[in-house]
């Protein structure tokens, strides 16, 4: 049996391209400000309008890189939630606002390498008693089928714990249960280690929707 590393890559294209358009439009805007053979009248409608473009390019990288994320998912280990060659946004600052919750998909930093960063569901939060049962989750003795895919598919009946959740971290699992190195392996996640939510496949355009 194959198990997925689910690791994922963050998606620089957009960023980069952000980057470049902006030092487009920087170039312009210097070649333009001493080009004489514009009239004065016509260079400083285009200069007012070269600012204002790279004003709203700035912006748009400052919104990418502080508030939301790109990434690429190369692995089915969250299948069927996210299919490779899904591209999702990440909200960076959604746990600013809001308590991590069970059945939250989130984008973390690898515990035993925060260079790489997962994505998973949080099935288990401080304080809670963490078990599967012939594949169904069980969350302090109770079944919660939400956070089963499938709501327990039997061909992934395998049985884990029970793991109590420390203060500060998260039990975390792939939504493809035969095929997900997750906390089974490499144990809790460090709550400092969460990156963000993940909201929203953005492509290919017949995925497009809410991460549920």
């Amino acid at each position: 049996m194959a198990v997925h590393l689910a690791l994922i890559r963050n998606e620089m294209s957009i960023p980069v391209l952000i980057l470049l358009v902006a030092a487009v439009l920087m170039v312009l805007r210097l070649a333009l400000r001493d080009l004489v053979l514009v009239p004065q009248t016509l260079r400083r409608a285009i200069l007012e309008t070269l600012d204002a473009a790279l004003f709203a390019v700035v912006l748009a990288f400052f919104i990418i890189t502080f508030v939301v994320q790109a990434f690429f998912i190369p692995s089915g280990s969250m299948e069927p939630t996210l299919q490779i060659g899904d591209r999702i946004l990440v909200a960076k600052f959604y746990y600013r606002l809001a308590p991590i919750r069970r059945g939250d998909v989130i984008v973390f930093r690898y515990p035993l390498n925060p260079g790489k960063d997962f994505v998973k569901r949080v099935v288990g939060v401080a304080g809670d008693r963490v078990e599967l049962r012939r594949g169904v989750v069980y969350v302090n003795g109770k079944p919660h089928p939400e956070l089963t895919p499938s709501n327990g598919d039997q061909t992934c009946a395998q049985s884990y714990g029970p793991k109590t959740v420390t203060e500060g971290h998260l039990f975390v699992l792939g939504d493809n249960r035969c095929n997900s190195e997750d906390s089974r392996f490499f144990g809790l996640v460090p709550v400092r280690n969460v990156v963000g939510r993940a909201l929203v496949i953005y492509w290919p355009l017949h995925r497009v929707g809410l991460v549920r």
